[in-house]
């Protein structure tokens, strides 16, 4: 049977992010990191939102396409320079998808609701932008969290997930106190949280 739109989608994001150059370390397997990452995004979404929509999973799929071509270290290493390579990034993986989505046969109008939310318009305002961003976020404390942690002081982990809390809704709260923590990250999560 011929695999749909909406699966060659899915494989053709894939493919583009099998060829990045950095891997994560996981089980004793390198995985490349963006197709580990897109793969976890996938999973948590529907975790997460069992009814996604098709754009909302593919947006999610495709949240870091080719993320490693455009290096944090283009731009200056401070706020302004971080939020900007942020900015260039969102309209790289928007374009990115749009692309593919344009090659496997989707309409303008489904194509323009991805890149909406690829680029993270509407959060708090539209229910599929809200239910990508606590995806996303949910993915972070999972499975990046931890480790992130053990290499900052807890001044700055404690901001970094009051900052996370304030971008959730309600459900995403919800579903971030399911996760499995270590005691030390739990304590750190309580304090954000209070």
């Amino acid at each position: 049977m011929k695999p749909t739109r909406f699966e060659t989608s899915i494989a053709l994001i894939d493919k583009k992010n099998a060829e990045d150059i950095n891997t994560y370390h996981v089980s004793g397997i390198d995985y490349p990191k963006e197709l580990l990452y897109s793969q976890r995004m996938s999973r948590k979404l529907l975790q997460f939102n069992p009814n996604a929509s098709r754009a909302l999973q593919i947006a999610a799929r495709a949240q870091h396409i080719c993320r490693w071509k455009i290096a944090r270290d283009e731009y200056p290493m401070d706020r302004v320079g971080y939020l900007k390579w942020r900015e260039t990034l969102k309209k790289m993986h928007a374009e990115l998808t749009a692309e593919i989505l344009n090659q496997v046969g989707y309409d303008k109008v489904f194509i323009d609701r991805v890149s909406l939310l690829i680029n993270k318009k509407l959060i708090k305002k539209n229910e599929e932008s809200q239910a990508l961003e606590d995806t996303i976020c949910l993915v972070f404390l999972d499975y990046y969290f931890e480790e992130f942690a053990a290499k900052h002081d807890d001044k700055k982990i404690i901001d970094i997930l009051k900052k996370t809390w304030v971008k959730m809704s309600d459900k995403g709260h919800e579903a971030a106190l399911q996760i499995k923590f270590s005691d030390k990250s739990l304590a750190l999560i309580k304090q954000a949280i209070d």
